[in-house]
């Protein structure tokens, strides 16, 4: 899988780039480097990368705010690697549109399989029907559009792969740990939380109420249904 995968890192420390990119290149990966936001930015436009780790703490800007500008124009995986061990901040970033969240330190092994499980999830998804409808959700799978009540909702790509999942299995409960591994490959002590931020957010675009949702159902302490087409009637 990694011949022929390019991953992009931008980090401000020369010692831990240095790191990673040995480790990588020996893993037949194709690397480059940026040591600033700015940079950073430049060579992800230029050079479209597979995956992009990324620092936080960059001197010409914060990590975050590269992260939104990033996603208006691609939906490459963002591995954030970073010191920042506050829930506020894990979140403000898996909020922005980071795909996954490292701290420091961390190993290469456990970087390298957290790019292996991002490259797993960009796989072209085959979907089962070209359009989606129920009670007033419209999801075009051929073009990923998802609308309500004939509103665009605009979702980062995790939203959606996240939507999809639920969609394909109507009235099914999903657990916690299936979920994490159709979607991130892997589950781990961070997982509920990293799950609850992300289906907070498709709650917010998509109900009208969140408090009395009309498509995703929490199962609480086990995970989260969709309202199928049969139990939707009854309700």
């Amino acid at each position: 899988m990694s011949q022929g995968t390019y991953i992009l890192i931008i980090e401000d420390d020369k010692g831990i780039r240095e790191i990673l990119e040995a480790a990588l290149r020996r893993a037949e990966y194709s690397c480059d480097l940026a040591g600033t936001a700015a940079e950073g930015y430049t060579l992800a436009r230029a050079n479209n990368p597979d995956v992009i780790l990324l620092d936080l703490g960059l001197p010409d800007g914060d990590g975050v705010e590269l992260i939104g500008r990033i996603r208006k124009e691609q939906d490459t995986p963002i591995l954030v690697i970073s010191a920042r061990e506050q829930e506020e901040d894990k979140i403000e970033a898996l909020d922005a549109g980071a795909d996954d969240y490292i701290t420091k330190p961390f190993t290469v092994g456990e970087v390298q399989a957290r790019i292996r499980a991002a490259l797993r999830r960009i796989r072209p998804q085959i979907a089962r029907h070209d359009i989606f409808e129920q009670g007033g959700l419209y999801i075009d799978f051929q073009k990923r559009r998802v609308l309500v009540d004939e509103k665009e909702i605009h979702l980062t790509p995790l939203e959606y792969r996240l939507l999809v999942l639920l969609v394909h299995n109507p009235g099914k409960v999903l657990t916690h740990s299936y979920i994490n591994k159709e979607v991130w490959g892997y589950t781990d002590d961070e997982s509920s939380q990293r799950l609850r931020v992300f289906m907070a957010g498709i709650r917010r675009k998509i109900e009208k109420d969140t408090a009395n949702p009309r498509y995703i159902l929490t199962e609480v302490g086990v995970g989260y249904r969709f309202v199928g087409e049969e139990e939707k009637e009854k309700r």
